[in-house]
């Protein structure tokens, strides 16, 4: 698919299909460092597997306390159900939006000048790296609680996504129909709508689907924050203790999160799957699911009771927000800001590392090529499903319930929800692998076992190591919001410092926060340009 193509980290080399030898001796290397880098993380944050294990009994005590789930007031659950996945459609609409014309001006091939290509990325790359729940907070400030703060906080860090991906798709575009149309003498624009749109289209719609997927993850845990959706709702059940009910509730975000899921591989199969169907049904499909979007946004806004002009009229107060994190203060936390900082890297480095070594066991068994029985391809995709279905703040949640404050708790977090995500990636890597080195092994008698070690995993390497880097990436961003439920690293103090109203202190905190995300990411995207 060619969501895959664009967005798969650690994807193939020069869109040949098929993943470039890594350079000799730089794998070896990355894995001392990568070791090295985790021991002195787990180290700096205490982290011990005794420490671990001598914490299972309180979290088996703390499941105990939650059974059997229970769902009072399912009336109030369901009504906040709808408005999560609302939101996650809306915020994805609009950042879809943004994103189109924006891609055009951040693609090498359509920019119209550079000065204007590197403002567009700059902006891609800010909506990337600031956390969605900071966005939440920032816009309950200004605009106070409710659905509009979420939906804003949700369109704004979509934009990273979608703007990356969608301006990534037109600069991997044939220019061969835009030199047709351009010697038909057409203008700018129609250059773009008849010859570069029909490309990338397909792509565009892969990302979007994949990215309401995650918005509804993202949306469920806004309402921390006080930014509307089914979250508000956990938040008072466990507040209050009442652990039943907080499990049934979770209970219900699961079969939300796996019912998106399943559409969303439908949807993909339906639309961009080359062969499912003739041009004329593919692009039936594709009115169909335009109309079926528009449809749900127009349905969101009266649902929500979003005032249209509300959309526009946010800048005003957001800005008076955000400009009063103007000049930063580094002063007031002194050296308090890069201890926590530290510890922000550490837990996204050990938590990375824990879900990396689990999470290939289960990947090699999801692969529909490589699983020794369909059975266990079901139960093994069925176990990613699960864990990719609770948002890490929810299991952080848990694990500061069960473990204490700290970053210990966060790294558990951290730790599950990365098993599912790389799982996946991983997974589907190596269903995508060239098929001709398997029956190569199993021709010559070659077990399950020889030919995993012979033909799949060193095809499967460059793109495992890919997708490990760009989970921790994610880890880094991902960590730096925990503290707002205690379970350690920046988060904390960026949050304590909004709540007491000291913006000064929280400009300097996001200045940090972007750093190093935008140094995670930076030194992640060349090790992975060597690699793959």
């Amino acid at each position: 698919m060619s969501l895959l193509l664009t967005s798969r980290p650690g994807g193939s080399a020069a869109g040949t299909g098929r993943p470039r030898a890594p350079r000799r001796g730089l794998l070896p290397a990355l894995s001392l460092a990568a070791v090295v880098a985790t021991l002195v993380s787990a180290w700096s944050i205490e982290f011990a597997p005794g420490t671990l294990l001598e914490g299972l009994d309180d979290v088996a005590n703390l499941i105990e306390r939650m059974l059997p789930p229970e769902v009072s007031d399912p009336g109030r659950i369901g009504v906040l159900a709808l408005e999560t996945l609302l939101m996650a459609v809306l915020g994805t609409v609009l950042a879809a939006a943004a994103s189109i014309p924006l891609a055009f001006l951040a693609a090498r091939n359509t920019t119209p000048h550079p000065a204007v290509y590197a403002v567009a990325r700059a902006i891609i790359t800010f909506c990337r790296a600031m956390p969605d729940l900071l966005f939440a907070v920032l816009f309950v400030r200004a605009l106070g609680i409710g659905v509009l703060p979420g939906i804003l906080a949700i369109a704004l860090h979509s934009i990273g996504m979608l703007g990356k991906l969608f301006a990534d798709a037109i600069e991997e575009s044939d220019a061969g129909p835009r030199e047709a149309v351009r010697a038909a003498g057409a203008g700018w624009f129609r250059e773009m709508t008849n010859a570069v749109v029909p490309q990338v289209v397909p792509s565009w719609i892969g990302t979007f689907v994949y990215r309401i997927d995650i918005n509804l993850r993202m949306s469920v845990v806004l309402g921390f924050v006080g930014a509307g959706g089914i979250g508000f709702a956990l938040q008072d059940a466990l507040r209050g203790l009442v652990y039943p009910r907080a499990l049934g509730i979770v209970c219900i975000i699961l079969v939300m999160i796996a019912v998106m899921e399943v559409l969303a591989i439908v949807v993909r199969r339906m639309l961009l799957t080359p062969g499912n169907s003739n041009p004329r049904r593919e692009r039936l499909g594709r009115i169909a699911f335009s109309v079926l979007i528009g449809a749900t946004t127009v349905a969101a806004l009266w649902v929500l009771e979003i005032d249209p002009l509300s959309l526009l009229t946010w800048v005003g107060p957001s800005l008076e927000i955000f400009t009063r994190m103007i000049p930063p203060d580094f002063d007031a936390l002194g050296s308090d800001l890069f201890t926590a900082a530290g510890e922000t890297v550490a837990i996204g480095v050990v938590s990375t590392a824990i879900g990396a070594v689990l999470s290939i066991p289960v990947a090699i068994l999801a692969a529909r090529n490589v699983t020794p029985h369909p059975v266990v391809f079901w139960l093994a995709r069925g176990w990613i499903l699960v864990v990719r279905a609770v948002p890490e703040l929810i299991l952080a949640v848990v694990f500061v319930a069960a473990l204490g404050l700290g970053p210990v708790a966060g790294t558990c977090a951290l730790a599950i929800g990365s098993i599912g995500f790389l799982a996946k990636l991983v997974a589907d890597a190596i269903e995508e692998i060239d098929p001709g080195p398997l029956e190569a092994v199993r021709a010559v008698g070659g077990g399950w076992w020889k030919t995993l070690f012979a033909a799949v995993l060193p095809q499967a390497m460059p793109s495992v190591v890919g997708s490990t880097l760009y989970l921790l990436d994610v880890n880094i961003r991902t960590s730096t919001v925990l503290g707002v439920v205690g379970a350690g690293g920046v988060g904390f103090l960026l949050f304590e410092s909004i709540r007491t109203l000291n913006f000064d202190v929280a400009g300097a905190i996001v200045i940090v926060i972007f750093v190093i995300v935008y140094a995670i990411e930076r030194l992640s995207g060349w090790i992975r340009s060597q690699l793959v």
